[in-house]
């Protein structure tokens, strides 16, 4: 074990950036930021296109999807993280990831190296996953409240 690489855990501040539709495509847009990192519009647009191009022929291609899901845009300490999720069959949850470190000049390849989330996106993950059982998982299912209701954390 390399514990040189194992970080003390800090909370990091959890935002609410609204919900996109793209295609038919509902997605929750969090913003998860780590000490000294913001969101800004050229990370917004890279978020916006990578969902575009990279994610929705993904939701195509996958098929069955349920129209929702969520997207975090996580700057952290080493790189930018976006993680696009949706739901498919009603219960289960597909992603695709961008990873990219501030010092490289290319994304990661996230296939080679397969990476899911970091301990602070797991905490919104887990939110939703809450939220998809407690208001779609049931015999009425209610995709209004779905899309109302976000991970409720002042920080993950």
């Amino acid at each position: 074990m390399n514990s040189k690489t194992i970080e003390i855990y800090h909370p990091r501040g959890v935002s609410n950036l609204g919900i996109w539709d793209m295609a038919g495509l509902k997605l929750k847009i969090y913003g998860l930021v780590a000490d000294n990192r913001t969101i800004d519009q050229a990370m917004l647009i890279l978020a916006q296109s990578f969902v575009r191009r990279d994610v929705l022929p993904r939701v195509a291609d996958e098929g069955d999807d349920n129209g929702m899901g969520f997207v975090i845009i996580h700057p952290g300490e080493l790189g930018v993280s976006i993680s696009a999720h949706w739901w498919i069959q009603g219960s289960v949850l597909c992603q695709h990831i961008y990873r990219k470190l501030y010092s490289a000049t290319e994304p990661m390849d996230t296939v080679k190296r397969p990476v899911i989330a970091c301990i602070w996106e797991l905490a919104l993950i887990n939110a939703e996953q809450e939220a998809w059982r407690k208001t779609m998982m049931k015999s009425e299912p209610n995709p209004s409240v779905y899309m109302d209701t976000r991970a409720d954390f002042a920080a993950a």
